[in-house]
């Protein structure tokens, strides 16, 4: 019984996160159309058949369906006039289709989706800066390992450190950093102890295995503090936490395809279905801030230049723009073939990874026992 609550209740996070997330990006796709003058005729939470629908009165339907691994908006137009019917083309409202609105306008529509799901992030990192403080990771020693440099040089678990080789410390990945770039080295850790001040001479570990060579301290950060923020500022720490997400996911994604880091890390549905359900029981914040870095994650995504993605348009848009005229419609096609077999191996491996990780037949095991 426990394993069948489980599923509930991540399937129930995962329809939750997943249609914020959709409904963020495809509202920013609408609100782009109706800017740049081009009819939406549908408007689509999930896939497949339709849950409940109603038709507003600017003549656009609105839809929730059953399969909730997405959306879309459905561009009047939005066909290449040689792809659709006489009939069809006869059926098209002149000056609202979006096949003749200007590359700009066309790119500006296709784009305003992952800018979305960013200004989400932004906003929902702001909310929580104001509600419960900005998280800042304190250069406190959370746990010292045995044997290593750490412990050998004397630094204790609780031990602040505020300065490393005369450079100050305030947070806790100012001190990695150091570290990493100081592999061998001996420097003097300026410390905050029991309200007292000390130095120790640390002479830096290395990290095991090949490669570079990187330092290693043989500690763990355990310590995060929230600085409050007023309203104001609140914004420009979301944009900057935004930043700093797109950034180490982009950093994480060029080490994977380096190969210092392990594939094993991406996740499909099922997986993004477990976190979702284990941060929902975290709390509220928790909750919040899960939906953030995973919107940076589906902006991100969209914006790489696979066609079939919005990047994929895009790069197509700027092609259009330095030849001043489109691609021909079998590179369009091949690309469109190309992108959509690509992003369906990385369906099919990232799901892997899900089953790997999620113990999925240990699962059907219990339910079964």
């Amino acid at each position: 019984m426990s394993h069948l609550i489980d599923i509930l209740r991540n399937g129930a996070a995962f329809v939750v996160v997943l249609g914020i997330l959709v409904f963020v990006h495809e509202l920013g796709h609408y609100l782009a159309a109706r800017w740049r003058g081009v009819h939406v005729e549908a408007f689509s939470i999930g896939f497949g058949p339709t849950i409940v629908s109603w038709r507003d009165r600017l003549g656009t339907v609105w839809k929730l369906s059953w399969l909730p691994l997405g959306g879309y908006v459905k561009l009047h137009g939005q066909e290449r006039p040689e792809d659709v019917s006489p009939e069809v083309r006869a059926s098209w409202i002149p000056g609202r289709t979006f096949q003749e609105k200007s590359v700009l306008s066309r790119a500006i529509v296709v784009g305003a989706g992952p800018v979305a799901n960013f200004l989400l992030t932004i906003v929902l990192f702001a909310g929580l800066f104001v509600a419960i403080g900005r998280p800042v990771p304190v250069p406190v020693l959370g746990e010292v390992t045995a044997d290593g440099a750490a412990s050998a040089a004397g630094l204790q678990a609780g031990d602040r450190v505020k300065s490393i080789g005369g450079t100050a410390v305030s947070r806790f990945d100012e001190l990695q950093k150091i570290v990493v770039a100081s592999a061998g080295r001996t420097l003097d850790f300026v410390l905050e102890r029991d309200g007292a001040t000390l130095t120790k001479a640390v002479t830096i570990g290395t990290r095991p295995g090949g490669g570079e060579r990187a330092g290693l301290l043989g500690v763990r950060g355990g310590t995060v503090e929230f600085v409050s923020e007023d309203p104001l500022r609140s914004v420009w720490a979301g944009f900057t936490q935004t930043w700093d997400v797109t950034v180490t996911t982009l950093e994480g994604l060029g080490q994977m395809l380096s190969g210092k880091r392990t594939t094993d890390e991406l996740s499909g549905p099922l997986g993004i279905a477990k976190m979702s359900g284990q941060v929902a029981q975290l709390g509220l914040s928790s909750f919040i801030s899960f939906i953030a870095i995973l919107s940076v994650n589906l902006g991100l995504i969209n914006l790489f230049p696979i066609p079939v993605l919005d990047g994929g348009h895009l790069m197509f848009y700027l092609a259009e723009a330095v030849r001043g005229r489109p691609l021909p419609p079998r590179v369009q096609e091949y690309g469109f073939r190309a992108g959509f077999a690509m992003l369906a191996g990385l369906f099919v491996f990232a799901t892997w990874n899900d089953v790997k990780g999620y113990t999925l037949f240990r699962w059907v095991a219990g339910l079964i026992g």
